[in-house]
């Protein structure tokens, strides 16, 4: 097929041979398979900001640091120059998950390059060497999901030890290769310890995972992984091979209405005697 436009810098520095054929389109980057040298991989030319439906949300870039000062200031402000700089923030924070991910164990694909606004990755393939399918395009049993949920729950596991959490899990950002689901799409991911949102995000992405292979697996409607998962991370105790229920205690503990209005009249006092040794000591300066 013709070389589209923004893949054709890689073909003239060397770093892809051939363009095969478009493999998808999505909300923010459309996805080719090319030829590097003896090997086939994957092309993905994100889109640009007003050509794509999914929206930067501060929810999501809150936490990530600009090292640049200028870009920083220019970001800020939102100048064309600050646009630019965005988006390239953007699409490296995918790049600097995957890499991340990968050294983590996490099964995400494998990149090779990023230039230009194109990521060189690998292509997942099933087990007739196809394109992998998405996990919304399969028909599953109840089996399989409750397999596949347990794969993918020790993922966003790993994610979280390595300090990332997804922030757009679903079944649409899956894949399946022929060794099972493979986690895609991380332009969005967050750095769980800087991120406030971290934890709505965190219960987000596992919710939409038990919503989806709970209409295959009925009882995974039923379990609460977000935040046994959440309660671990925070107390310092989440490893990879932590062993999970899915069930989390709340601990609700009555409000003493009494105590807290002993507080409450403590500080009062306090408070008063504060402001009268105050005034004490401005007459006594007055009459000295």
């Amino acid at each position: 097929m013709k070389t589209p436009k923004r893949i054709a810098p890689l073909v003239e520095d060397g770093l892809v041979d051939e363009v095969i054929r478009q493999l998808m389109s999505g909300k923010e980057a459309t996805v080719y398979v090319v030829r590097c040298g003896d090997e086939v991989r994957c092309a993905k030319v994100y889109k640009e900001a007003n050509k794509r439906s999914f929206r930067q949300s501060v929810d999501y870039t809150e936490g990530r640091k600009v090292k640049n000062s200028r870009r920083a200031r220019a970001m800020e402000k939102g100048t064309n120059y600050g646009r630019k700089a965005q988006e390239e923030a953007w699409q490296n924070a995918e790049v600097d998950a995957l890499y991340r991910l990968a050294a983590a164990g996490v099964r995400v694909p494998k990149p090779y390059n990023f230039h230009e606004g194109v990521l060189l990755m690998e292509l997942l393939t099933d087990s007739e060497g196809n394109a992998a399918p998405r996990l919304n395009d399969l028909a599953l049993s109840a089996e399989a999901s409750r397999e596949y949920h347990r794969i993918l729950i020790a993922q966003v596991v790993r994610m979280l030890c390595a300090g990332v959490i997804h922030g757009d899990l679903s079944e649409y950002n899956v894949l399946v290769d022929s060794n099972g689901p493979v986690i895609i799409d991380l332009p969005q991911a967050i750095d769980a310890a800087a991120n406030n949102h971290a934890h709505q995000m965190l219960l987000r992405d596992v919710q939409n995972l038990a919503s989806y292979f709970g209409q295959f697996a009925p009882e995974l409607l039923g379990t609460d992984y977000g935040n046994e998962i959440w309660a671990l991370f925070q107390s310092g105790q989440l490893k990879p091979e932590s062993v999970l229920t899915g069930h989390f205690e709340r601990v609700e503990k009555e409000v003493d209405l009494n105590s807290v209005m002993r507080e409450i009249s403590d500080t009062l006092k306090e408070e008063d005697a504060r402001k009268m040794a105050i005034a004490i000591r401005l007459a006594r300066e007055r009459g000295g």
